[in-house]
């Protein structure tokens, strides 16, 4: 069966790269060489927080502007810690295990497997999904060789930046990509309440081996002064509530996490919002089968992350830690598998743009009081 037009198959590509100034963040720039010099920081804020010691912090190469992290456990039961490398338009894999660097994939391009300013990334089954903001469009590859395979979305994203996807039926894979475009010479000026109706853009996929086939699902975004999204990056659903979390990174409106339902519509509340005063960035689910867990959100404060801890069902606070050198943190990711070095899982987190953290689970519960496995 051919591909739609929405999927371009991997040795077909002919695209144009276009280059595009960061989008704004702090009502000035979007991206971390861009923002003003004076960053909130947590030292001196009076922040009540506990303190989690990192389980390692993989080598430094500030270069790379590092964004965001995926885990994919490997067939001979290994973890890869896979992270996006903006500046380096590449992906940097490390074991997941120790933070020993592995390999490093792509460099900059719209040909298969290479990259223009690589930002989300999403590990699922053997396939891994790369969203790229100036190539306008998901990536998808295969595991373990990073082997190219299609991409999507070319006809309708402008600024991707996060993505996250679930498998509501066998064989169909969902996928949500926040789309930051803005206006202005520089994609400084956030849009009007009226055109932020397209800051989702939904795929429904269909996966028969290397055959990756897309449909394009429709856009969502509120338009209200309360729901709208204004700057957004990360997004993580939780099917098992019915939720879809966006970060909101505007301060002046108030950051934090906007609840959205898996139709893409504006549940009304939010997350966080009040609790973050640096930025809120990256976020991910700890979650049980019973429907218990916590969410876990990244305070992007300049000298050290504070990681604000939320209860999974009511959304209410739970506590907040920071590690003993991990800061600017932009996309975290949760692995709750267990491994020798991980019985109870493990949460990474990027480190100042030029490397990742990882926090044993069991870590972070103790000290927080949380469960270290489920129920």
């Amino acid at each position: 069966m051919p591909l739609p037009s929405t999927v371009r198959p991997a040795l077909a590509l002919g695209l144009a790269v276009l280059l595009l100034p960061g989008c704004a963040l702090w009502r000035g720039a979007k991206e971390p060489d861009e923002r003003a010099t004076e960053e909130p920081r947590l030292a001196g804020s009076g922040i009540a927080h506990a303190v989690v010691a990192e389980a390692f912090i993989t080598p430094a190469n500030p270069p790379d502007e590092v964004d965001s992290p995926t885990a994919w456990l490997t067939p001979e039961g290994g973890r890869w810690l896979i992270g996006t490398a903006k500046k380096s338009h590449q992906l940097v894999v490390f074991d997941g295990e120790t933070g020993a660097l592995l390999r490093r994939v792509g460099g900059r391009g719209a040909e298969p497997g290479r990259f223009d300013r690589p930002n989300g990334v999403f590990a699922w089954g053997d396939r891994l999904f790369v969203a790229e903001r100036d190539n306008r469009r998901v990536q998808v590859l295969a595991l373990p060789g990073f082997t190219p395979l299609a991409t999507f979305g070319e006809a309708e994203l402008r600024s991707p930046y996060g993505l996250w996807l679930h498998e509501p039926e066998a064989g169909t894979l969902e996928v949500w990509v926040t789309d930051s475009y803005m206006e202005g010479g520089r994609h400084e000026i956030v849009p009007v309440l009226a055109k932020l109706d397209a800051r989702l853009k939904r795929y429904t996929l269909l996966v028969d081996g290397d055959a990756v086939s897309a449909r394009f699902a429709g856009a969502a975004g509120d338009t209200s002064p309360t729901g709208a999204l204004r700057v957004v990056e990360s997004v993580v659903g939780d099917p098992g509530h019915g939720r879809l979390l966006v970060a909101e990174e505007d301060v002046p409106t108030g950051t934090g996490y906007r609840v959205y339902d898996l139709e893409g519509r504006y549940a009304g509340r939010d997350m966080g919002v009040g609790d973050f005063l640096a930025q809120a960035e990256g976020l991910a689910l700890w979650a049980c089968p019973d429907g218990s867990g916590v969410w876990i959100g990244a305070d992007q404060f300049h000298d050290r992350t504070v990681f604000r801890v939320f209860d999974r069902a009511t959304l209410a606070p739970r506590g907040q830690f920071a590690g003993e050198a991990t800061s600017l943190t932009d996309g975290v990711w949760l692995s709750q598998a267990p491994s020798a070095r991980f019985p109870a899982g493990v949460l990474y987190a990027s480190n100042g743009d030029a490397a990742f953290s990882a926090f044993d689970w069991r870590d972070i519960a103790r000290t927080l009081g949380l469960p270290e496995t489920c129920p």
